[in-house]
């Protein structure tokens, strides 16, 4: 009986050598891809994805900006919201810029805890804090921006009155939503919350 099943001889070695490179190679092809697999889910899962604000304040993400910001600071910005639409059924976009900032940012990256943000209301936008009894009262319909409102308070965003305007506009205190702060004026509240190292943005 021939015992010389296999002949272990140059030709065969090479054959198995170039088998076993081969196979390693695409182990190691597997394993490459499923590390970068895994690091990305790793970074996605850091990355804060879900809106602060449902419903409000609609960003985009963008892929190739070339302007750079230390996320890992604070953002601290107060918005000065004089302007409201004519139009009673209408809600402020200007109100929403707030929801935006927060969407925005955390969308791309940072934390609630890293965002501030306040907003001072005078002028025609003192409308827009009004409850729906008061503002129906006054307008015959409910409040637009209700919902808006109480979700940024929601979201710890500070919503200030000038009580100047308030007092102009005959607006009680009971008549504002619950959550609305009242202040000396918009130019004591801008000028208190820039003291605290807020940016102030108007537009």
């Amino acid at each position: 009986m021939n015992l010389n099943i296999f002949e272990w001889n140059d030709e065969n070695s090479h054959h198995i050598i170039k088998i076993l490179s081969q196979t390693l190679m695409k182990l190691i092809q597997y394993l490459l891809i499923l590390s970068i697999f895994i690091i990305q889910f790793s970074c996605k899962k850091e990355i804060t994805k879900d809106p602060i604000i449902n419903g409000f304040g609609k960003v985009f993400e963008l892929a190739d900006q070339d302007f750079n910001y230390d996320v890992s600071a604070d953002f601290k910005a107060v918005f000065d919201v004089g302007y409201s639409p004519k139009e009673n059924n209408k809600s402020n976009a200007s109100i929403e810029t707030g929801a935006r900032f927060l969407n925005m940012h955390a969308q791309s990256g940072m934390s609630k805890k890293q965002l501030h943000v306040a907003l001072v209301i005078h002028g025609a936008a003192a409308k827009d804090i009004l409850t729906d009894a008061a503002y129906k009262e006054r307008y015959g319909i409910k409040n637009p921006n209700l919902e808006l409102i109480n979700a940024l308070i929601d979201a710890d965003v500070q919503i200030i009155l000038c009580g100047q305007t308030a007092s102009h506009r005959k607006i009680k205190k009971t008549e504002m939503i619950n959550g609305v702060q009242l202040s000396l004026s918009a130019m004591t509240a801008l000028v208190q919350l820039q003291n605290e190292d807020y940016r102030l943005i108007k537009f």
